[in-house]
């Protein structure tokens, strides 16, 4: 307010001074009086005599109406409608942030929600593998059963072909004296008998003869 005082003071000051050489112009102009406030000014004194008071006249009136327009914007100035202006600026600012961050926020949450619909489809196809890895599984259970099946008939048939193998594996024994020979040879090397029961009876020599 202080400075607001001030201001106001100097300008209406100016404003006299202004008014006061209209109307010395005015009084030159219609009486033709001398101009003598000019002298008043001692630098630019002797210059401003030289001016004609018809101009004299027109810069007066300029300079009053300059400094009365000025006088009455800083007396009328309201100090609350002012407030009121920079909290409305400060308002408008702070809108134009929050839209910006909203914006922002906009932008992420549609980054989100693409991020979301992807992973749906991700989940979707997932999904149907494990459907169709379950309908392949219950189509692979009973070929499951079935190859049990063999591997146990094919136990079955090893433990089948160990016994063969280990009858196979026994040596032949004499019909006499039931001593164990090998397959080449054709007669008990203890008793002297035949190793086989011959298909047909051998004759003696004797005999035939």
């Amino acid at each position: 307010m202080g400075k607001k005082a001030l201001s106001v003071w100097v300008f209406s000051s100016l404003t006299m001074i202004a008014m006061a050489h209209l109307l010395e112009a005015i009084a030159a102009l219609a009486f033709s009086q001398p101009i003598r406030l000019l002298q008043l000014y001692p630098i630019v004194g002797e210059a401003l005599q030289t001016m004609t008071p018809s101009a004299y006249l027109v810069a007066s009136a300029l300079a009053a109406i300059i400094f009365w327009g000025i006088t009455c914007a800083t007396a009328f100035e309201n100090p609350v409608e002012t407030f009121l202006n920079k909290m409305l600026s400060d308002a408008k600012q702070q809108t134009a942030v929050e839209s910006q961050l909203l914006e922002d926020k906009s932008e992420v949450l549609d980054a989100m929600y693409d991020t979301i619909a992807s992973d749906n489809e991700i989940l979707s196809q997932v999904k149907d593998l494990m459907c169709n890895v379950r309908a392949d599984v219950k189509e692979i259970a009973p070929m499951k059963e079935s190859i049990d099946k063999m591997k146990t008939e094919l136990s079955g048939l090893k433990r089948e072909l160990r016994k063969i193998e280990e009858k196979a594996t026994i040596p032949n024994l004499c019909p006499a004296c039931g001593k164990p020979l090998l397959p080449e040879f054709k007669m008990c090397l203890y008793c002297g008998q035949p190793a086989k029961t011959p298909a047909t009876p051998v004759i003696s020599l004797k005999d035939y003869k």
